[in-house]
C-alpha cells in the first residue's frame, strides 16, 4: 500500500530516479509491510552527486562572503516550506519511522523546527571577521596588523539516522548551508523521504543547482563509504553508533577530512533522596517517548538505597498505569509506537534477553507485541537489581528499556554516572540547588539537566564527551563547525601608506 510519495534522489538541481532505474520498499514499522518506495541509488549517482557538490563550490559564490544575506534569505524560504508542508511531513514521520502523532507534534517536527528558527536567528551572531589587533614580530622586524576570518569548509557529507530523521537532517544541512558549504545529505535506507523532502522542496524555493544533493540508497554503506573516503568531501558530519564513528573516522583520516560525530549515550538521571517530587522524577524516567529510540534518553535510573524499594514500586505502578496506551498508529495522544524495523526488534529483544540472564530482574514488560498490527513492537520494558557492570547498564539498547541502579551516597551516583563509555546528556533531581550543580557539574556528559532543565535545545550546542562524539551541533557553535578560521596579516606601514 503506498501511503508516502515515493522518495527521489536530488542531483545537480534534478528530482529523479537512480541511473538504472533500481527501487527499493520503504517498509512501516507499523506494520511490517511496504509503504512508499525510494530510489536506490548506484555508486554512479553519488559520485555525481560528489562531482556537482564540488564544482559548484569551487566555481560559484555559493560559499562567499557577498553572498551572506542570499543564504540566509534561501534557508529561511526553506523553512517556510517545511512548514507549509507539515502535514506531508508529519505522514512521512508516521510511515517512516515509526513516530507517533503526537510525537510529531515534538521531537519530530516542532522541535525540529524550533531548531531550523534557531539557526536562522543565530547566523547574525556569527564573527565572521575578528581584529586581532597589532603587534610587533622580532622576526620580521615589523609591526603587522593581524585578521583572522570563518570561511566555509567546502563540501559537506551529512549522514543522518533513522530515529528522529528530519531534526538530525536540519542539525547539519541548515548549519552547512548557512556556513556557505555545499552539502550532500545521505539519509538512512529506512527513511529516505525525510531526507527527499529536502531536494524536493529547495528546488521549489529556487536554491542554486548544485548546492544541496540528496542520495539514499537501500545498502545502508555503499554511498556512506563512498562519502567518507572521497578526497573530494571536505567534512563528515555524521549522526548514529559509535561504531560506525570509529569506522568512520578511520576512513576519513586517508584523506584528512575534518569528522563531525555525534554517537551513542547511556545517559544517566540521578534522583536524590530529597528530589522535590520523587514519585514523579522516578516515574516519568520510564523509556516510552519514541520508544526509547533516542541517543540522549536517560536509560540508566540511578536512585538512592534508602529509597530503592521505594523507587521499585513507584515505577510498577506508573507501567501498569500505561497499561496498553501505546501502539496505536490512529491515536493523537499516544508517545510510543513501533521501534524502526525488524533487526531493531530482534537487537533489543536479543538486549532483554541478556539482561535477564545477567540476573537483573524484570519489572516490567519485556515481550515482543505483534499483536499490536504487525509491526515491530516492543512492550515498555524496565529492569530492576541491576548493577551497572551488567551490559544492559553499559550497552546502548536504543529501545524502550529502563534501568533502575542503586547507588550510596552522592559520590557513589557520580561515580556510577562515569562509569561508562558514553557521555552524552543527563540529569539529577534534589531540593538542594548547590548539592545538584555539584553533581552536573562533576558527570562528563555534554549536557545536564538539574530539576527537569532543558538543556538540549535549538540554541544549545549539542555533543557528547568520550565515545558519545566529536564536536557540536545546533547553537552558534553548531554552524560555526562548518567553518575555518584563515588568519590574514600585513604591515601596519603598508596599511598607513594605502590610507
Amino acid at each position: 500500500m503506498t501511503l508516502i510519495p515515493e522518495a527521489k534522489l536530488f542531483i545537480d538541481g534534478e528530482l529523479r530516479g537512480a541511473s538504472d532505474g533500481g527501487t527499493y520498499d520503504v517498509i512501516s514499522p507499523w506494520t511490517g509491510q511496504p509503504v512508499g518506495k525510494a530510489a536506490n541509488a548506484t555508486a554512479q549517482d553519488v559520485d555525481q552527486a560528489i562531482a556537482v557538490a564540488r564544482r559548484t563550490f569551487d566555481e560559484t559564490n555559493w560559499g562567499s562572503a557577498e553572498n551572506r544575506d542570499k543564504r540566509l534569505e534561501l534557508v529561511t524560504k526553506l523553512r517556510d516550506a517545511f512548514l507549509e508542508n507539515r502535514e506531508l511531513i508529519h505522514d512521512i514521520a508516521v510511515h517512516e519511522a515509526g513516530a507517533t502523532r503526537l510525537n510529531c507534534n515534538l521531537a519530530h517536527y516542532a522541535m525540529a523546527m524550533d531548531g531550523w528558527n534557531d539557526y536562522i536567528n543565530k547566523f547574525a551572531e556569527i564573527e565572521w571577521e575578528k581584529d586581532h589587533g597589532e603587534r610587533y614580530s622580532a622576526m620580521a622586524q615589523s609591526t603587522s596588523k593581524r585578521i583572522a576570518v570563518r570561511e566555509p569548509v567546502g563540501v559537506v557529507a551529512a549522514i543522518t539516522p533513522w530515529n528522529v530523521p528530519l531534526y538530525v537532517n536540519i542539525g547539519k544541512v541548515v548549519a552547512g548551508l548557512l556556513a556557505g558549504c555545499c552539502v550532500i545529505l545521505k539519509p538512512a535506507p529506512n527513511t529516505p523521504g525525510e531526507g527527499a523532502i529536502f531536494g524536493e522542496l529547495a528546488q521549489k524555493v529556487g536554491f542554486p543547482k548544485g548546492v544541496i544533493q540528496v542520495v539514499f540508497g537501500e545498502d545502508p554503506a555503499m554511498a556512506g563509504e563512498m562519502l567518507v573516503q572521497d578526497r573530494r568531501v571536505d567534512l563528515v558530519s555524521f549522526t548514529g553508533s559509535t561504531a560506525v564513528g570509529r569506522h568512520i573516522m578511520e576512513q576519513g583520516a586517508k584523506t584528512m577530512k575534518r569528522v563531525f560525530l555525534e554517537l551513542g549515550g547511556k545517559s544517566a538521571k540521578i534522583v536524590l533522596e530529597d528530589a522535590p517530587n520523587f514519585a514523579m522524577d522516578v516515574a516519568t524516567t520510564m523509556l516510552i517517548v519514541h520508544a526509547g529510540q533516542g541517543c540522549a534518553v536517560q536509560s540508566r535510573l540511578l536512585v538512592p538505597k534508602s529509597r530503592y524499594e521505594e523507587a521499585k514500586e513507584i515505577l510498577k505502578g506508573a507501567y501498569a498505569h500505561l497499561g496498553d496506551n501505546w501502539g496505536q498508529i490512529d491515536a493523537q495522544d499516544q508517545i510510543m509506537g513501533p521501534v524502526v524495523s525488524k533487526k531493531q526488534h530482534d537487537r533489543i529483544m536479543n538486549y532483554i534477553q541478556v539482561g535477564q540472564d545477567e540476573g537483573a530482574t524484570l519489572l516490567a514488560g519485556g515481550k515482543s507485541r505483534p499483536d499490536k498490527g504487525g509491526g515491530f513492537f516492543i512492550e515498555p520494558t524496565c529492569f530492576v537489581d541491576v548493577a551497572n557492570n551488567m551490559r544492559i547498564a553499559q550497552e546502548e539498547i536504543f529501545g524502550p528499556v529502563l534501568v533502575v541502579i542503586p547507588f550510596e551516597d552522592d559520590a557513589d551516583a557520580i561515580r556510577i554516572a562515569n562509569d561508562s563509555e558514553y557521555g552524552l546528556a543527563g540529569g539529577v533531581s534534589s531540593a538542594d540547588f548547590e548539592r545538584a550543580m555539584k553533581i552536573a557539574r562533576a558527570v562528563r556528559t555534554g549536557s545536564m539537566g538539574i530539576n527537569g532543565g532543558m538543556a538540549i535545545a535549538g540554541d544549545l550546542p549539542f555533543g557528547g564527551y568520550k565515545h558519545s562524539g566529536i564536536g557540536r551541533e545546533w547553537g552558534l557553535e553548531g554552524i560555526e563547525e562548518y567553518t575555518e578560521i584563515k588568519t590574514i596579516a600585513w604591515p601596519v606601514q603598508q596599511a598607513e601608506a594605502a590610507e
